[in-house]
């Protein structure tokens, strides 16, 4: 099949190129496509690399192709006349898109992308030397109906010079580099079995990673349109699809796109990869009963102990009624167990969907952040005594018999706010119910449930225990008092977990809302005590609040800050330091570069080599390449590496030395002897 669409697509080529001239020359329309061939600057600098790009624009409803068109079309082809001294290096595409027509695959560009290429002139031309580029471009333009061959002969005009840029283009060019894979700096390996391909990529468990998928960069490898599993173990992910027949055991190279539009090119070889887990009704048994005692130890746990003294509370309150304290119990397990599975089948619909997410994956979001610790605030201070509210105390205000309604929204709640909390035995459960078929794995979500439930539901149905509860009396108001101190804590905790991901500004507008917020509450509480109403102003209010608040929480994560030994990677910096005959130790790193972080925590950050290049006088600069910093990536061409990790060393006086990428104490403490 995918022979046929190959010799389909290069008939129509063959045809193609008389047939795209005589259509721009006589002006019958312009092509689906857009094209033109651009650089980052008009006056390149003899001896340096600069980069031009294809700037390609589909029409909408249209799309281009990668270098690896996959099941159908063909990749943009390229013939360059170029003068003397001037050379024009590989193409460079950015991470594609996956499009499913009629069951081919197809690897492509719905949006507008940038093609890259690295020029080179000789450092032997003359300043002011005309430098004419001419290139004959061909490419496919398709929707999900049709396909049309397009090409252009495209001419750039430059001239030698000092190479300078304009604003606008660094800000283009910087734009399309982002969007560039970046090398993953450590090998990874694969292995074929019974015609299933498996690939091990090392990659941290810390890093972010969604939307996953493998382009393989040259045919035969996999089959395009088959399924990816993709799971994560540790510092590894773990890729299974379907091998295309007779590939060999050479090398393999592809690109993992881990976002929209962002990725890394790796390179594999054979060796030993472990076989996604298997299944087994021992391996689903053990996570049941893993997720069973986490929900029943997550009770201790600062979040969820305040709620739980509150229901015990309720139920020493309730003396012998035993069919209203039961029905109270059933429906606060349900209401666990119920928010614990819609909870955990979201979780599984969005990794079916691509996402890396886990457990507490909301928390992800700033936004359930900030909701989380409005409400436990609100908590906090209801368990203080600011003001009453009915829902805690087992639900009797909304509804007048048994509080049945009260307790399903309180359980409810408790699941909820134990998602911040994580416990003994449920990492395990959790990464378990991740590999099992769905309905295992639900069942392992409501045994998640059903433990963090159980204590109560014990005392419900068993009334010796129910009996060794103290008896009602003063010691319960100040009890719940007690039980404000681990709640508070929680939410200091989500105010940090705030900070982390937005940083201070967000946790500026964390603190505001919950006082705002408390303001609110002491408001209604004054009410409360007068015997008047309120409660539905103050939740409007709150509602209000939140809104507020959350659309003022910053939309990015704060920029990088480096160690207090380091200060972070400014090319002027490095500049002034250089100039005043200041040594300079500068590395960059990234998140997802496991070299990058062995040589940290062996070498880099070990005391001794802090003591010593504290002795010298030395500067430690930190370029954090994570999020694909466009001034780093300059940087890196500029200094012929495409990827981290880099180390560089300036002596006094000297220019850069760099370094082995495998480090030891010993390497950096030679350096200032």
């Amino acid at each position: 099949m995918r022979i046929f669409h190959v010799l389909l697509m290069t008939a129509l080529f063959l045809l193609a190129p008389t047939a795209a001239r005589a259509q721009g020359a006589f002006g019958q329309g312009a092509p689906h496509i857009a094209a033109a061939l651009v650089a980052e600057s008009a006056d390149p600098q003899p001896g340096k690399s600069m980069t031009i790009a294809f700037s390609m624009t589909p029409q909408t409803g249209w799309h281009g192709y990668w270098e690896n068109p996959g099941d159908a079309g063909l990749g943009m082809t390229v013939k360059w006349t170029l003068p003397k001294g001037v050379t024009i290096g590989a193409l460079r595409y950015p991470v594609p898109q996956t499009l499913v027509i009629s069951g081919l695959m197809n690897h492509v560009y719905e949006g507008p992308y940038g093609v890259l290429a690295t020029l080179n002139v000789a450092p032997d031309t003359a300043a002011g030397t005309k430098l004419p580029l001419m290139v004959r471009a061909d490419w496919l333009a398709c929707t999900d109906k049709v396909c049309v061959p397009e090409g252009a002969t495209l001419r750039l005009d430059l001239v030698a010079g000092e190479g300078a840029i304009l604003p606008s283009a660094r800000a283009q060019f910087d734009d399309w580099r982002r969007h560039l894979p970046r090398p993953l700096g450590s090998e990874a390996q694969y292995a074929i079995a019974d015609g299933r391909l498996r690939l091990s990529v090392p990659f941290p468990a810390g890093a972010r990673a969604a939307d996953v998928h493998l382009f393989p960069l040259k045919d035969g490898i996999a089959r395009y349109a088959a399924p990816q599993r993709i799971t994560r173990e540790g510092d590894r992910l773990l890729i299974e699809t379907e091998a295309a027949q007779g590939f060999g055991s050479g090398p393999m190279q592809a690109v993992l796109r881990t976002g929209d539009h962002v990725g890394f090119l790796l390179t594999a070889r054979a060796g030993a990869v472990p076989a996604a887990r298997s299944v087994t009704l021992r391996t689903a048994l053990l996570a049941l009963g893993g997720a069973l005692l986490g929900g029943l130890l997550l009770n201790i746990m600062p979040c969820v102990f305040p709620i739980l003294g509150l229901k015990a509370m309720k139920l020493a309150r309730a003396g012998g009624d035993e069919h209203a304290v039961r029905r109270e119990a059933l429906a606060y397990g349900l209401g666990i167990v119920l928010t614990c599975l819609a909870l955990g089948g979201l979780l599984l619909a969005l990794r079916a969907a691509g996402a890396a997410v886990g457990w507490a994956f909301q928390l992800q979001d700033p936004r359930i952040i900030l909701f989380l610790l409005l409400l436990v605030t609100a908590i906090t201070l209801n368990l203080a005594g600011l003001f009453e509210l009915g829902a805690f105390g087992g639900g009797e205000k909304l509804v007048g018999k048994g509080g049945a309604t009260g307790a399903f929204w309180t359980g409810v709640l408790v699941a909820f706010v134990a998602t911040p909390c994580t416990g003994p035995f449920m990492g395990a459960a959790m990464g378990a119910a991740l590999i099992l078929p769905l309905p295992a794995a639900l069942c392992v979500f409501a045994g998640l449930g059903l433990g963090l439930a159980l204590p109560f539901l014990a005392l419900a149905y068993l009334p010796a225990l129910r009996t060794r509860l103290p008896r009602p009396g003063p010691w319960m108001r100040r009890f719940q008092q007690l039980l404000a101190i681990p709640m508070a804590l929680t939410a200091f905790g989500l105010l940090w977990l705030l900070g982390q991901q937005r940083g201070g500004a967000a946790m500026a507008i964390g603190v505001a809302g919950a006082i705002v917020l408390g303001l609110l509450l002491w408001w209604l509480g004054q009410r409360q005590y007068h015997g008047k109403r309120g409660g539905i102003a103050v939740a409007c209010a709150a509602l209000a609040l939140f809104a507020g608040a959350a659309a003022a929480l910053p939309a990015r994560a704060p920029a990088f800050a480096a160690p207090a030994e380091g200060i972070a990677f400014e090319e002027a910096r490095l500049a002034s330091l250089r100039a005043a005959n200041k040594p300079v130790f500068l590395y960059f790193t990234a998140d997802w570069c496991l070299t990058c972080k062995a040589n940290e925590a062996a070498a880099i950050n070990r005391s001794e080599t802090r003591a010593a290049f504290k002795k010298a006088g030395v500067t430690v600069m930190i370029g954090d390449w994570t999020n694909a910093d466009p001034a780093i990536t300059r940087f890196l061409e500029a200094h012929g590496r495409s990827g981290v990790p880099l180390y560089l060393w300036y002596a006094p006086g000297r220019d850069a030395r760099t370094l082995p990428q495998i480090l030891t104490p010993s390497t950096l403490a030679d350096l200032v002897r």
